[in-house]
């Protein structure tokens, strides 16, 4: 019996030995074999999930709670200083068409999906970390299921919206030598000076374009993330979620100034877009190129309109030949 103690011993340090080996090469993401058929089934372990789980809670999700609390703490301070940025003149009574109702309806069908995406995106990013001590676990595990199917079906109808906006309002946000003054001027919320703008400033523009190009990056990485079933490698899951997440949250720091400019920021731009007017006034300081642009076009239009009743006219004094 003691003579077999040392080969017992030694088959124990090399069982030992060996499933230390197993389990570091299941950690480094060695295949074996499974009878499950499927991409990376033969593979019991991805050696990038711990780095993309670290990815996501600590510099995606810490960073950008940081991110979301300051752009709010920055937009509340300047508005405490600032404040709304009124009408230098008083106003004119005379409305002019800024959006017509297919634009509107757009704006707002694809805002709506937004608002109702960044809640339950944020809800499902910082729920472990922020809602669930809140709500508890069992509360916030509905909340979180419910969440997520909207989230998800509400995706695909935001990208539609949002390619419709490219396609409508590409040309008006082509960039041009005045909207790098308009920059400089900081756009006029700083000081008097009200910069020249044309129908979009160079605020609005460098909206568009976040809009377009974070936008985009959502919606691929979003609708990948909607079909695992399509077979996707793992680590093409992870990346896409890490940009889908960083784009979001890009978009919502944007949406949040653009919501206050649009808002609470500047006198008269909200009611422009409920009701698709504005008043001359605000048109002249806010956006004098496109005002002057329309008064041009309106008075060619007269002219010429002025031109055919003096010809039809003078046709109508000729008197016919027997």
């Amino acid at each position: 019996m003691f003579r077999l103690f040392p080969f017992l011993l030694l088959l124990s340090v090399q069982a030992l030995a060996d499933e230390r080996t197993f389990w570091r090469q299941v950690r480094e993401g060695v295949e074996g074999y499974s009878a499950v058929v499927g991409v990376e089934t033969n593979k019991l372990i991805q050696a990038s999930g711990t780095q993309w789980l670290y990815i996501r809670n600590e510099l995606i999700a810490g960073t950008g709670a940081w991110v979301l609390a300051l752009t709010v703490f920055a937009l509340a301070c300047f508005y405490l200083v600032r404040g709304k940025v009124r009408l230098s003149e008083p106003r004119s009574g005379e409305m002019i068409e800024r959006w017509n109702k297919k634009e509107r309806w757009l704006h707002f069908y694809t805002a709506t999906l937004f608002i109702i995406l960044a809640i339950t995106g944020l809800s499902l990013l910082f729920g472990r970390s922020l809602i669930i001590d809140w709500l508890g676990h069992e509360v916030f595990a509905s909340f979180a299921e419910f969440a997520k199917i909207i989230h998800n079906y509400t995706g695909p109808l935001f990208s539609v919206g949002l390619a419709l906006m490219g396609l409508i309002w590409f040309e008006d946000n082509k960039f041009s030598q005045i909207d790098w003054l308009w920059f400089k001027q900081l756009g006029g919320f700083i000081g008097n000076k009200h910069p020249s703008a044309g129908r979009m400033n160079g605020g609005e523009k460098a909206w568009f374009w976040l809009l377009m190009t974070a936008g985009f990056l959502v919606t691929v990485t979003g609708l990948n993330l909607d079909f695992p079933n399509l077979e996707q490698y793992r680590l093409v899951m992870q990346i896409s979620h890490i940009i889908h997440s960083v784009a979001a949250l890009l978009l919502i720091v944007g949406a949040l100034a653009h919501i206050y400019i649009g808002t609470i920021g500047t006198e008269g731009a909200l009611e422009g877009m409920i009701s698709g007017k504005v008043d001359k006034t605000w048109a002249k300081q806010h956006h004098d190129l496109w005002l002057k642009a329309l008064e041009k076009k309106s008075s060619a239009d007269n002219d010429g309109q002025q031109n055919t009743e003096s010809i039809s006219q003078k046709k109508a004094e000729i008197p016919l030949k027997k």
